[in-house]
Parts: C-alpha cells; structure tokens; sequence
C-alpha cells in the first residue's frame, strides 16, 4: 500500500518542479517576513529572484542550532502568533531551547508525512499502534500520534515509562504497532522477557522506531526479542518532527517526503556539496513550513542520498541509516569514532548483550576509550573462558573497525542504566579531568 502514490511515485522531473515552485514561494516569503532571513540573504547578496532553479539554492547561507538560538523564542516564526496553533520545542538542556511553530496547514501536512512513513513500514488501518514515546514539547508522540490516526489506525497513546504496564497493554488491548526509541523497545523487551511473557505470542507484529539511531545488529536484537519487523524513520523538530523520511518494506534507505523538503549532502567542513552516494551531512530546507520555514538547516547528521527508483515502487530520493552525528563523533588520539560502529562491533559477537555504555578519559594526557558490555546471561559470569573469549573478541573486532586499542569491561545482565527515551551511551570525563 502506498498512502499518497500520485507524488511517491512521480516522475523526478514532477519531483524537481514541485521543488522548485515551492524552493521560490518559501525564499520570497520568509524574506518578506522574517528580518533574520532578510538579514541573512541581503548580506549574502542573495534577492528571491535569483532562485531560479534548485541548483540555486547553493546560493543560500545556511541556518544552524545557533540561529534558532540566537531568535528565541518567536522570531523565525514568518506568521503572525494568531496563526500558530501549535508550539513545540526541545528540551533545552544543553543550551537555549529551539522552539517550532506550527499553523493548522502544517499539522495537517505533518500528519500526512508521517501516515506516509508508517504506511510504508506496512501498516494499515487494521492496526493497533502503542505510542511509547513521551508525550510533551518533544515531537516525536504527537506526531506519530496525528499521523497513525490519519491512516486510520487505533492509537493507544501511552506514553514513556510504566514499562510492566506498557506489557501488560500488549497483552489486554492486543497492540500490533509499537512505537518509540529503540533503546526503550529494547528495555520493554527485556522487561517481558523477565515477568515471563513472551513476546512471540503476541500480535505486535511492527516497530516504528526513531528519536535515535540504531545499528542494523540492534535492529536484529530487537526483532528477534520480539519477533516482529523493525522500521526507522527519520526526522528532527526543528524541521517538523518526525516524517521526513523512512524505511519502505524493501528497508534499503529512509524515502525522503520530496514535496515538503528539500535535503542536500555537505561536505561538514566545507559547506560544499556532495555527490549521490557520498557521506556528508544532511542539510534540509523545508517548502511547505508556513509557521517556521527554515532554509539550509545543518542537522549535523552523517548520511548520504540516493535517487535509483525502489523496488517498493516509490520514486523519491532515500536517505542511507544516519551513521551518526558530527557533534556526537568523538575523536580519541585522533581517530574518528562513531558510537554506531562500536554498537556495530559489541552486537556481532556472541555472548554481549545489546546494552553498553562507553566511557572516555585522559589519563597522563592521553585519551582513553573503556567499553562496559552485559553478557547476554548471568551464566556466563562463572565461565572464566567464555568470560575471556568474549573480551577478547570485542577488543580485536574493535581494533580492526576504529583502530584503537580499547579496554573492554564485562558486566552484569541488566546493570547499566536503561533509557525511555533518547539513549546516553556515551560518558566522555575528558573535560571533568577524569
């Protein structure tokens, strides 16, 4: 099934010239209206008139956190407050909070895109969707929320914690849908394992995970805790939420929503752009946004893009599983690190569980990268051998993927910290003077 097939399925001259008219419409009216992008292109030398096809848009400096930041809370809004309908923002807690505004157009657009993602990972208005995402100024619940109801399916809205109740509901309301971070599916799943339910016998039969990224072994780990399929999608709340892109059935890369928005590939350290299939980060403009369009926005995810057509039948661009984020790479004695990969690395070897924290310290100036693992079952912490051939497989799988020698701690099943929303897996003590 495909929700809105007129446009997934366009031709990509169709594709370019909705772009276009609507890269033209947006650039003529948040100068009009928005002094900061007045500002932004009068000093950049750039007028509406000279977006004249969508290789223009190189021409349009970029917008980053700092200018959201910098415009708290209202000023990149480019509608007048009686037209705004709905506020959403981030948590602010490592800095000053970025802040959305949304018009009724928008919402109902919002929901559109995201009926558009689910439908692809196949669901149906048959569905039972379990939304375990918090509800709140984060947009990821409402917004999976408004476009499940769109498509038709039921919601059950709810929301994060409570884990033995969110199991309990799985099996009193029969839920088929399961949404959240992947971390907390993760936790949910373990958490039934131990009440002594199995998920296999239940109906659930589809995740829709975001909010995070995730490995293609923790998609493993999940689908087989829980014996349904897993889907990413992919969006972030200063551009909507969640709904520009996800995973069709055929899973090889995130379909981007083209009509809403424009996503390009940059160089990080350049600003210049990069070729179909080459890594770099994503950067979208939005075209249809009324409350808040934002132009060039640097997302600081790592991705690539392609255009071939899928096997599903879609003709958009698809986005590439996000590797990581430019600001979360960690360079150790100068060496870049994702943290996906090492999740990468810890999930192919039998025996580790899929929950790890990584710890990074500077010990006599140097850095240092320790990796604490739970073993998958208590049993094998009086297995010296098994203990050791464990540990010795995640340092030298380690050293070949990042090329660092890397301390590796195994750890007591259900002992690190678990997560209902959004993952911490990294605890970096280098600027504490750890």
């Amino acid at each position: 099934m495909i929700f809105s097939p007129a446009i997934e399925c366009a031709e990509r001259s169709e594709i370019e010239a909705i772009q276009l008219d609507r890269l033209k419409s947006t650039v003529k009216r948040v100068y009009e209206t928005v002094p900061y992008y007045k500002e932004k292109l009068d000093a950049a030398g750039v007028k509406p008139e000279d977006i004249q096809s969508l290789d223009d848009l190189k021409k349009i400096p970029f917008t980053t956190k700092a200018d959201m930041r910098a415009n708290y809370p209202y000023r990149l809004f480019a509608v007048p407050m009686k037209d705004i309908v709905r506020i959403h923002a981030s948590s602010g807690t490592t800095g000053t909070a970025t802040v959305v505004g949304y018009t009724k157009t928008d919402l109902d657009n919002w929901a559109e895109c995201v009926a558009r993602v689910v439908c692809q990972a196949g669901a149906t208005p048959d569905d039972i969707a379990q939304i375990s995402f918090g509800y709140g100024l984060f947009t990821g619940a409402l917004g999976l929320h408004y476009g499940l109801e769109k498509l038709g399916a039921a919601v059950i809205p709810v929301s994060a914690g409570n884990t033995k109740r969110q199991i309990q509901l799985m099996q009193d309301y029969g839920t088929t849908l399961l949404v959240g971070t992947p971390s907390y599916a993760l936790y949910i799943g373990e958490t039934a394992k131990q009440m002594g339910v199995d998920l296999h016998e239940l109906p659930i039969r589809l995740g829709v995970l975001g909010a995070e990224g995730h490995t293609e072994e923790m998609r493993k780990a999940i689908e087989d805790l829980y014996g349904m399929r897993v889907f990413e999608n992919y969006g972030l709340s200063e551009v909507m939420g969640p709904g520009v892109a996800g995973e069709c059935t055929e899973q090889v890369g995130m379909h981007i929503a083209e009509d809403h928005f424009i996503v390009e590939i940059i160089d990080p350290e350049t600003g210049e752009n990069k070729a179909p299939g080459e890594m770099g980060e994503v950067v979208i403009t939005t075209i249809t946004k009324e409350g808040q369009p934002l132009l060039r926005y640097r997302t600081r995810d790592i991705s690539s893009i392609s255009y071939e057509k899928c096997a599903c039948g879609r003709t958009s661009a698809r986005m590439h599983k996000v590797l990581g984020r430019s600001d979360d790479m960690l360079i150790i004695r100068g060496v870049n690190v994702f943290p996906s990969q090492i999740e990468s690395v810890i999930l192919s070897v039998p025996g580790a569980g899929p929950n790890y924290e990584i710890i990074v310290t500077k010990e006599n100036h140097m850095d240092r990268l320790e990796v604490l693992v739970e073993v998958n079952s208590a049993e094998l912490l009086a297995k010296f051998a098994e203990l050791e051939r464990i540990t010795n497989s995640i340092r030298s799988r380690l050293r070949e993927e990042i090329l660092l020698d890397v301390k590796v701690s195994l750890v007591n099943p259900m002992s690190l910290k678990r997560f209902e929303g959004k993952a911490k897996r990294v605890t970096d003590l280098r600027d504490k003077g750890e």
